[in-house]
């Protein structure tokens, strides 16, 4: 008997125990879906977390006072907190910095803040920041309508601002913003752009729920402490990010007047290392799922080793007949490895389909994302459905092809 007869064999037994067949498949395929899903979430997940970071860039860092947003260090011991970065400091790294990088400075003027417009009051929820002319372009912010702040204006701190897409929809619902006049802080503003909507990829309604205004016009708000300012960085070519980050170290240790030997008074922060903290996150994520679609594999693959078993029992007499017409222990091997591998098969790709559909579903429901395949896994998917229907139909194919045929004969 000829391989692929001994396939078109295994085939027809497999139909004839339709049922059978069926629900084995199916707990193959739970046991696929539940690896395949996880691991299809994870992916997804991960890739719309790239996405949205691509769009702030790999090639820019941030400088802010060491120790005071954060005073206490892993462990619960206090870290020594150093003065906020001043006006004059930021002002004076951005122009001391090489023309390879662009610098935007901003500060953060208020949160909790309610926008009025005519009667329309918007919930406590807007925050306020004040930035220079780099700042969209450093934050890939991009305007809806309307257009950025002149330079007139952000020199002389005139009363304008750009508005979060979530804002502008509450307060002027289907109508234009802009060259309207709104109010909060207890000053008039007058709207010259509205920022594009950015979803809630990274949460708290990223720009949806911004309101920006010049640099020097947050300076002139009155307010009862002195603004922290923020400095990001962005390399406009090709150039180590490391070799620039060295070099605004230098020039912000001077800006700051940090003595020799003595650690820096403030923190410099990759743009990509919240990405790093979050591909390790999904790193333990995947690994957790992997186990448990194992854990599940092995379940559906003792079971499917159970029913062989029987099946195996069933028929012995028939296992008898072909001994007798000449069948030799590895075909008869070959036949009832080759059912359980089908039997694997057919519950894999369900499994696997299911899987990619869950997965997406979760993705879907815990952010925004587009719909992903994840091919390796669906080939790991195929490649552990090879494994299982050889592992849990090995030992069933081999105590058949064991059989004695006069015995088997005689089986009732």
């Amino acid at each position: 008997m000829h391989l692929l007869e001994n396939i078109k064999e295994g085939l027809r037994a497999i139909q004839s125990n339709l049922l059978r067949t069926v629900l084995t498949a199916l707990i193959v395929s739970i046991g696929i879906m539940s690896l395949v899903g996880i691991l299809t979430a994870v992916e997804s997940i991960k890739n719309s977390i790239n996405e949205t970071f691509s769009s702030f860039g790999a090639n820019s860092f941030d400088i802010e006072s060491k120790g005071y947003t954060n005073r206490f260090r892993q462990g619960g011991r206090a870290e020594k907190a150093y003065p906020p970065i001043s006006y004059l400091q930021a002002r004076k790294y951005k122009e001391s910095v090489s023309q390879n990088m662009r610098v935007s400075l901003s500060a953060h003027i208020a949160g909790a803040v309610v926008v009025k417009y005519n009667n329309i009051k918007t919930n406590p929820n807007i925050t306020v920041t004040a930035g220079d002319e780099n700042y969209l372009l450093n934050e890939s912010f991009n305007l809806a309508s309307g257009r950025p702040f002149s330079n007139q204006e952000l020199e002389n701190g005139a009363n304008v601002v750009i508005m979060g897409g979530e804002v502008a929809k509450n307060l002027f619902k289907e109508r234009s913003p802009i060259y309207k006049n709104i109010y909060f802080l207890g000053k008039r503003f007058k709207v010259v752009g509205v920022l594009e909507e950015s979803g809630s990829n990274m949460g708290g309604g990223g720009a949806d729920r911004r309101l920006l205004i010049p640099l020097v016009t947050g300076n002139q708000l009155p307010r009862s402490r002195a603004l922290t300012y923020d400095i990001k960085t962005t390399i406009l070519n090709n150039d180590n990010i490391d070799y620039a980050m060295a070099e605004a170290t230098g020039i912000m240790r001077k800006v700051r007047q940090d003595q020799l030997g003595k650690e820096e008074s403030f923190e410099i922060n990759r743009s990509d290392s919240m990405l790093k903290s979050l591909n390790d996150i999904s790193g333990y994520l995947k690994i957790g799922g992997s186990l448990v679609g194992f854990i599940t594999l092995l379940g559906a693959s003792i079971g499917l080793m159970n029913i062989m078993m029987v099946s195996v029992t069933e028929r012995t007499r028939e296992i008898g007949v072909r001994k007798a017409l000449g069948a030799t222990k590895k075909q008869i091997r070959q036949q009832f490895l080759v059912e359980a591998i089908v039997v694997c098969m057919l519950g894999g790709i369900l499994g696997i389909l299911l899987g990619v559909l869950m997965g997406n579903g979760i993705a879907k429901l815990i952010g925004e994302s587009s719909f992903f395949v994840p091919w390796l896994w669906v080939l790991v998917g195929l490649v552990v459905c090879v494994a299982v229907g050889l592992i849990s139909g090995y030992y069933p194919a081999f105590k058949a092809s064991k059989l004695d045929p006069i015995e088997s004969l005689r089986y009732e």
